[in-house]
Parts: C-alpha cells; sequence; structure tokens
C-alpha cells in the first residue's frame, strides 16, 4: 500500500495515483479481456459447417438455396439460408465470425486453432443414428479431435496448444436426430422395439456422459451440453401431425423437455464428479418456444412452414434451386428447411444463450 503523506506535494501524488490507475487498468483488463481462444464443436446439422460435403452421404446442402444469405451468396453446407449458432457465439466470444468445417480441404490448422467443427448433419449419440444416412458416428468426432490436438501442438507447441485446449470452449449440440431419426421412424426402428422411450433417454444420456468425460480425459475443461429444441414444432413433424390439426406434436416436445431436464442433471452431476471442470447447460428450447409462439415480437410473420420450397416435408436435396415456391425474405420465417432454422433465428437463440449461459466464459 502507498502511504501519501502532505510533503509529496501534489503533482507528486497525482503521479502516483495515475500509477495506481493505470496499473488497476492493466490488471482490470487482463481479467475483464480473459476469454476462450478457441470453439471446439460437435454435434449434428445444427452446427455442421459443411463435414459433410466430404462423405458420402445424401445428407447435404451444399448447393443453391443453402448459403443464399451466407457472405458471398455461396452455400457451405450448412443447413440454413446462412449462417449457423455457433458462428454466431464464436463472432460473440470475440473470435471469427465462421467456424469452418475440419474436412474442408480449403482449410488447415492455421484456420482451426481458433474454431473448428467436427460436426455432421444426420448423426446422433446412438451410433445407429449415424447409420441411417451414413454420416460421421458420435464417437468418430472424437477421433478427428484427437487428430486435431496432434497438429494443434504440432502448430502451437505443447506448451499452447495444452493451455488453448484446456482454455477453449467446446460445445455439443445434438439429440433431436436420435428421436426424430430413429427412434420415431417409420417403419418401427430397432431402438423402439428395444427401449421404452423413457429408457432410450438413459441410453442417450449414457453416451453423453461417456463423451464428456473422455473430453476431460483429453484436456477439455470448459464444455457447454447443448439441449434439444421443441422438435415437435418443426414443419415436418407439424405436416405429419394430421390429426394433432397440424399444429405442434405434444407428445415429441414432451420428450425434448425430458431429455434436457436428464441432460442438466448430468451437467450437475458431472461438475461436481470431475475436478476443475466447468460444464454448463445450453437449452435452447424455451428461447426457441417463445419465438414459435409469439413470433412478431422477434419480428417473424410464419412459423408453421419453412422458407424453402412448400416449406412442409423439404430439406437436403429436397430443398432445391428450381422450386418457384421458396419465399423471398427468409428473415420473415422462424424455418429454413423442414427441420432447421434460419439465420435470424440462429441468431437469436445464439445471442440468448450467449447472455444466459456462456457469458462467464467471455
Amino acid at each position: 500500500m502507498f502511504k501519501f503523506v502532505p510533503e509529496m506535494g501534489g503533482m507528486h501524488t497525482m503521479t502516483i495515483l495515475w500509477l495506481l490507475l493505470i496499473q488497476f487498468l492493466v490488471l482490470f483488463g487482463e481479467t475483464a479481456g480473459a476469454k476462450v481462444p478457441a470453439i471446439i464443436v460437435f454435434g449434428d446439422s445444427s452446427v455442421d459447417a459443411g463435414n459433410n460435403n466430404w462423405i458420402p452421404t445424401i445428407a447435404r446442402s451444399n448447393f443453391e438455396p443453402y448459403g443464399r444469405d451466407f457472405k458471398g451468396g455461396k452455400p457451405t453446407g450448412r443447413f440454413c439460408n446462412g449462417r449457423i449458432a455457433t458462428d454466431f457465439i464464436s463472432e460473440a466470444l470475440g473470435l471469427k465470425p465462421i467456424i469452418p468445417a475440419y474436412l474442408d480441404p480449403a482449410y488447415n490448422i492455421s484456420d482451426f486453432a481458433t474454431g473448428v467443427t467436427f460436426a455432421s448433419a444426420g448423426t446422433g449419440y446412438d451410433n445407429a443414428t449415424s447409420g441411417v444416412l451414413s454420416v460421421i458416428p458420435f464417437w468418430k468426432e472424437l477421433e478427428y479431435y484427437k487428430e486435431y490436438q496432434m497438429k494443434l501442438r504440432a502448430y502451437l507447441g505443447e506448451t499452447l496448444a495444452d493451455q488453448t485446449i484446456s482454455e477453449a470452449l467446446h460445445m455439443m449440440s445434438l439429440g433431436t436426430n436420435d428421436f426424430l431419426e430413429n427412434y420415431y421412424s417409420f417403419p418401427r426402428s430397432d431402438r423402439s422395439s428395444q427401449f421404452t422411450i423413457t429408457q432410450y433417454e438413459d441410453f442417450l444420456i449414457g453416451i453423453a456422459r461417456n463423451f464428456i468425460r473422455s473430453l476431460y480425459g483429453l484436456g477439455a475443461r470448459k464444455i457447454s451440453l447443448g439441449g434439444v429444441p421443441p422438435m415437435g414444432c418443426l414443419p415436418l413433424e407439424r405436416a405429419t401431425n394430421v390429426m394433432g390439426g397440424n399444429d405442434c406434436n405434444e407428445r415429441y416436445n414432451t420428450v425434448a423437455l425430458e431429455f434436457n431436464d436428464k441432460l442438466k442433471q448430468l451437467t450437475m452431476e458431472l461438475n461436481k464428479e470431475l475436478s476443475g471442470i466447468k460444464l454448463v447447460f445450453s437449452n435452447p428450447y424455451y428461447i426457441f418456444m417463445n419465438i414459435i409462439k409469439a413470433p412478431s415480437l422477434f419480428g417473424f410473420e410464419v412459423t408453421s412452414v419453412a422458407c424453402c420450397a412448400t416449406g412442409v416435408f423439404e430439406m437436403g436435396y429436397a430443398c432445391n434451386r428450381n422450386n418457384l415456391l421458396t419465399c423471398t425474405d427468409a428473415d420473415k420465417f422462424v424455418f429454413w428447411d423442414a427441420f432447421h432454422p434460419t439465420q435470424k433465428t440462429n441468431s437469436i437463440i445464439s445471442n440468448y444463450v450467449v447472455n444466459k449461459v456462456l457469458a462467464e466464459f467471455h
């Protein structure tokens, strides 16, 4: 502590005060400016930036009109008219405005050092889910991550790479496909005859638990576990809910709520179990439902159908550039195709998650 005495004189006192102020601002700046050096993403089409472009699958979106509102107006493999949620989150945390796909040869480790996604559209926690459309299984995303760590150490050096990994925000966003593409698929899937829905939820939670433990074992300490949206309100599910008057399928929404509760419980358990981990639950359900229930409050006009084609059944190759019914202004629509939100919706949801959940990492 400095002790101020009268003999020091006014100018001398002011100099010391300025030095103290500068020292405080430097220290405060270091703390306030602390942020994640990279965002590392695992999951499905909600966070796939184009990995599926480079594997043999029909689950792709690297053609128009996908990407028409992306910078340059080009399709990237994102299932959206523009950017996806993790792109907005990266920018909000002071990193680059897009997170590149790991399998995209246009990028290399210098690009991936501040952000990378291993996600694959159509995948899920369950290996059987990835098998439906022959996409990258969840366990393989972890193998790619291990490979990435080796490249990062060669690029940054052991010490800086390890520091980057421990400080990086690892994001997981998946689960919807496990229910809609696998468990509830028609004809009856193997999983629905093998498990009750409650048992299947618990089966998926077990996989999520082991995946997070694996991430932790590989040095990850900051992890966001993403919840599932109100999947009964996706245009495809509304279109097939004929008996329910094409309203949201409440059975699917109830499952989403149950599963999210279990994911939240999992975060609490693992925060106690794994020393030094900072695991958060990023739940998009309620903000998404608020948008669907009161679209005008968010600047939307259409919630029940999507922008692309008829907006009822189309996604992927069925959402093509030649369909005359595709809307002209996607910002008026909550959904881009029958399964995925528009860029505007992604922006609103990611902003909510950043402010309500991820703020402690920023």
